[in-house]
């Protein structure tokens, strides 16, 4: 058994670059410190450049999920019709938020294997005119599909309806960005794509968003879940709601830098590259694909299906014990019936992509699957080699 993964290849949390792990060892400063104060604006400000917004971002102290809750709790009020699109476990969860403070929430749903269309959203807001709200999960990880999050964003924002997105999974590893998808609420996170550990949830808050949320009541003030309270929290004079995570601010800036320094584009085109190599081992090798479609598989994970009399669950610990290789499971409707291979910061490096195939297939065959592991080594090898 080895007792330390020898490579990190899971859906996050995700290793974190070494620049980041270096700036988690800087001193913890006071956060009313006037050098602290400073800075974090001018992380902030980072983060607005990041987003290619005109307005600041939210920095909320905890992993995404406070965000995507804390969107679902100031967003929607008591009278509102929400209507959440569903591809997949993680946006069927965020059904769970809105209904807690939502009148009625509706579902448009499709197999968690597909993703959602523009049209078909168009056609759901047309039999529902009263929606006010709409909720995408735009990269739902555990099935590895990606929404077209910027067409669909066009069909809500003509319609006239708040649009919460969440990219915590997508954001940093491809092209979205919040006013492109017309978000009014997007949440994402340093700790997938952009190479942090988890500890923080970034925002972007159109102004039609911050009108919905002060219009709205019910909205969290003086909470962990209340957005409001961090809207002017990044002006070195204005005070903190509570402790921010200073360790975390520290990550989040280096991270950012590492972003910038390399290009974002060139951030986007290595996700997509160890994906692309990593897909065409896998099929090369025998396996399948989760998606219906190469073309809805997204740059930051790839989704394999597990063949039928695999124990999906054994097959990623034997592949741990033995080569030393960390995958991810599914998750609710898809745990055990795929593997998910991350391609996240640190980890969306195209020469992964034949070690990902390797011990995957190596794994499988272990477990008595036939399979060609050196056609799939090779294949994966060879889309890296296309592209040099």
């Amino acid at each position: 058994m080895i007792a330390d993964p020898v490579i990190t290849l899971t859906t996050g949390p995700v290793d974190a670059y070494p620049a980041v792990l270096r700036a988690l060892s800087r001193p913890v400063f006071y956060d009313y410190d006037p050098a602290f104060l400073a800075f974090y604006e001018q992380v902030n400000a980072k983060v607005q450049r990041a987003f290619h917004t005109d307005t600041p971002p939210v920095i909320l102290q905890g992993e995404p999920v406070l965000g995507l809750e804390a969107a679902a709790a100031s967003a929607i009020a008591k009278g509102d019709v929400v209507l959440n699109l569903v591809s997949g476990v993680y946006g069927k969860g965020f059904g769970y938020w809105a209904a807690r403070y939502a009148k009625e929430v509706v579902e448009c749903a499709v197999p968690y294997n597909e993703v959602l269309t523009a049209e078909r959203v168009a056609d759901a807001l047309k039999a529902r005119p009263d929606v006010a709200v709409v909720a995408l999960c735009h990269h739902d990880t555990p099935s590895g599909t990606v929404n077209p999050v910027d067409e669909i964003g066009a069909v809500v924002r003509a319609a006239g309806k708040i649009f919460i997105v969440d990219s915590v999974s997508a954001f940093g590893g491809m092209n979205v960005l919040p006013e492109a998808c017309q978000a009014d609420i997007f949440v994402t996170g340093p700790n997938k794509c952009l190479g942090c550990p988890p500890g923080l949830s970034l925002l972007h808050v159109s102004d039609a968003g911050w009108e919905k949320i002060a219009a709205n009541p019910d909205a969290p003030k003086d909470s962990i879940l209340s957005i409001s309270d961090w809207r002017s929290a990044h002006k070195a004079g204005n005070p903190f709601p509570f402790t921010p995570s200073v360790s975390e601010i520290n990550a989040l800036e280096a991270a950012l830098e590492v972003y910038f320094a390399e290009g974002e584009q060139a951030v986007w085109d290595r996700h997509a590259l160890t994906a692309r190599a990593t897909r065409a081992g896998i099929l090369a090798a025998g396996l399948k694909l989760w998606a219906a479609r190469e073309e809805i598989a997204s740059p930051t994970c790839t989704a394999v299906a597990t063949p039928e009399g695999v124990d999906e669950p054994a097959l990623r610990a034997l592949i741990r014990s033995r080569y030393g290789v960390m995958f991810s499971s599914g998750r609710a409707e898809t745990m055990g019936r795929l593997t998910r291979i991350g391609h996240m910061g640190p980890t969306a490096r195209p020469i992964y992509a034949p070690a990902a195939v390797a011990a995957l297939a190596g794994g499988m065959q272990a477990m008595g699957v036939r399979l060609d592991l050196g056609a799939g080594v090779a294949a994966a090898m060879a889309v890296i080699d296309a592209a040099s």
